[in-house]
């Protein structure tokens, strides 16, 4: 059976953050995001290699929160490129040989959860592609330039899309190198994979799979944090 790689996505600057430091470096309960990120999929049995993409000139100090929490499974730690989709794709190419399937992850979900990982990776494996979501609770509008709505979209068909999005490792990199020889940017590797005919399962995840993206979620992260290691303690 093949290796099960991680490619976690750490070179976003933030700018929604307001803050000087990049988000996934900020501080909760005295670790970086990043760390614990890369802790959830270091105890994780089934992951085999973790590849961290880092902002330019961040790279060493990616390397200091691997050593500092002992996250062995890391094993590069690459430069990300313009867009994210550049950022996944170097990642993609640095895994080492014998990685049949692959997840990728935003390095500022640090609360996706270990059985929901795993769901999600064995659809992958079944279907070739599958993402982790949840249904969108909100009604949602679409709205013109000029500000008023023009059409009101079925909610039972909107799911919010999370990650870890899980894929055959060669299907992803042949989606990446198709849209690179197209100049085609996507907003996430399955719409990269859609895009050359592949259809994408869908895996139902938790709202506590949040992306901390905005001051307003570092309050929210902080909770999350204290509500999952009182569940793990009882």
């Amino acid at each position: 059976m093949g290796k099960l790689g991680v490619v976690v996505v750490a070179a976003g600057r933030g700018t929604r953050m307001r803050t000087a430091e990049s988000k996934q470096y900020l501080m909760i309960e005295g670790k970086t995001i990043l760390a614990h990120t890369l802790e959830t999929f270091q105890h994780l049995p089934e992951v085999d290699e973790i590849v961290v993409v880092s902002g330019q000139g961040d790279e060493e100090r990616c390397w200091d929160d691997v050593r500092r929490h002992d996250i062995t499974k890391v094993s590069r730690v690459v430069s990300g490129g313009k867009e994210r989709q550049h950022s996944v794709y170097n990642g993609l190419l640095a895994l080492s040989e014998g990685v049949e399937d692959v997840l990728v992850h935003d390095a500022v979900r640090p609360f996706a959860e270990p059985e929901h990982i795993l769901a999600c990776w064995r659809k992958a494996c079944e279907a070739g592609a599958a993402v982790l979501a949840v249904p969108v609770k909100d009604t949602i509008k679409v709205v013109g330039e000029d500000g008023t709505i023009q059409s009101t979209p079925n909610r039972r068909s909107l799911w919010a899309i999370q990650t870890p999005q899980a894929f055959r490792l060669s299907a992803l990199i042949r989606a990446h190198r198709e849209a690179e020889a197209a100049e085609f940017v996507g907003t996430d590797d399955a719409m990269l994979v859609e895009r050359i005919g592949m259809q994408v399962s869908v895996v139902e995840g938790s709202y506590d799979n949040i992306k901390i993206t905005t001051p307003e979620d570092l309050p929210l992260a902080e909770w999350l944090l204290h509500k999952r290691r009182g569940v793990r303690s009882t």
